[in-house]
């Protein structure tokens, strides 16, 4: 199946979970609040933004929140385009802060509560789910990486994982979709169902030594693609390419010893697929330069282009049909606490437009040779 069908079933499986369970944008930077130009740090802090049902929240746990997307965005936007956003991007802020105050107070009232092992668990099917998979303890040393606790991240999941049963209950008896309404989705989606020809290769990633802001840019360049291209010496003499990708090369992939699973055509950056698709299985590419550095390729299979049966489909498909009724019911109930809550804002603060989406899912970490 292609991948739009999982990653719809992924990005509408828990719509209220998404409020809380980390992703690697969630843990991008510290909490460092971000305060505005000009304002004075103690007035920010004890300002109120909100207050949902009698309980405050404040100015500095917006800040908080923001900071690490506008962090981020910094790298890679002008700063002219960053505050024309920041308005926006804290309404959405506010809206998801607000949303989690409300269930927060109903997963209370509920008696709801979600175990330690409970919560290691969802981590592990977490980590299980990147490409490629990760153990515990990496994913442990991802988060720390990033600027997290372990601790933190596990609050979070607990949080997510309380919101998922307080939904269950809404969702029971309201759902039920039949092998009929699966049969009507493939029927009308047949394209989705297309898998375009793949080949699964294995890669040397070598990457210029930047370590040193003086050195000359063409020379380090040049030092990488000479290592490339006696490591593809050795290759050619009969050196094991999975033992000098997992000591050489500079991917994530190398702990694989290089291998990079099946992929499609557009899912890798031009230069490297051209290459991939062009060799036979076991066959070795010559050093191509990308973006990202100096490769050498294996294409170690292939699969012709074909279509998913639909009894192949099936269970997905009522999956991906199931999670979107749960997201619709979960937003509908989302909008009933909001209409029967006491939400008030300080003068000046109301939003001025209905707030997109406080929840936005995010990509999976892809590997470096994948397209943005």
């Amino acid at each position: 199946m292609k991948t739009s069908i999982k990653a719809h079933i992924a990005t509408t499986a828990c719509f209220v979970m998404l409020l809380a369970v980390c992703s690697l944008a969630a843990v991008s930077a510290p909490n460092t609040p971000a305060v505005e130009p000009n304002r004075p740090a103690e007035a920010t802090a004890d300002a109120i933004a909100v207050t949902v049902n009698g309980v405050d929240i404040k100015e500095s746990q917006i800040d908080a929140q923001l900071a690490p997307q506008l962090q981020k965005m910094a790298t890679q936007l002008p700063p002219a385009f960053i505050e024309q956003y920041k308005k926006q991007l804290k309404q959405q802020v506010v809206e998801k802060m607000v949303i989690e105050e409300l269930l927060d107070e109903k997963v209370k009232a509920s008696k709801i509560t979600v175990t330690d092992e409970e919560a290691t668990e969802r981590i592990k099917e977490m980590a299980a789910q990147q490409q490629p998979p990760l153990s515990m303890e990496d994913f442990k040393s991802l988060i720390e990486a990033y600027g997290k606790s372990f601790d933190e991240v596990k609050q979070q999941v607990k949080k997510g994982l309380g919101y998922q049963k307080l939904m269950e209950a809404q969702w029971a008896g309201k759902i039920n979709v039949k092998e009929e309404d699966a049969k009507k989705y493939y029927s009308e989606n047949k394209k989705e169902f297309e898998i375009p020809e793949q080949v699964r290769a294995s890669h040397i990633l070598i990457t210029p030594d930047t370590s040193d802001p003086n050195a000359d840019p063409n020379q380090t360049k040049a030092a990488a693609k000479a290592k490339a291209e006696e490591l593809l010496k050795q290759i050619k003499d009969g050196a094991d390419f999975a033992e000098l990708a997992e000591t050489n090369s500079k991917c994530p992939s190398s702990k694989q010893g290089g291998d990079l699973d099946f992929f499609g055509k557009g899912q890798m950056v031009p230069a490297f697929e051209e290459a991939a698709f062009a060799l036979k299985t076991g066959e070795v590419s010559d050093v191509v330069e990308t973006q990202f550095g100096y490769h050498i390729i294996k294409v170690t299979d292939r699969k012709d282009a074909s279509v998913v049966p639909f009894e192949q489909a099936k269970d997905d498909i009522i999956n991906m049909l199931t999670q979107t009724e749960q997201a619709k019911l979960a937003e509908e109930y989302v909008a009933s606490l909001k209409a029967e809550a006491k939400i008030v804002y300080p003068p000046g603060k109301e939003p001025q437009v209905p707030a997109d989406s406080a929840v936005k899912p995010t990509a999976e970490p892809q590997d470096k040779t994948k397209t943005e």
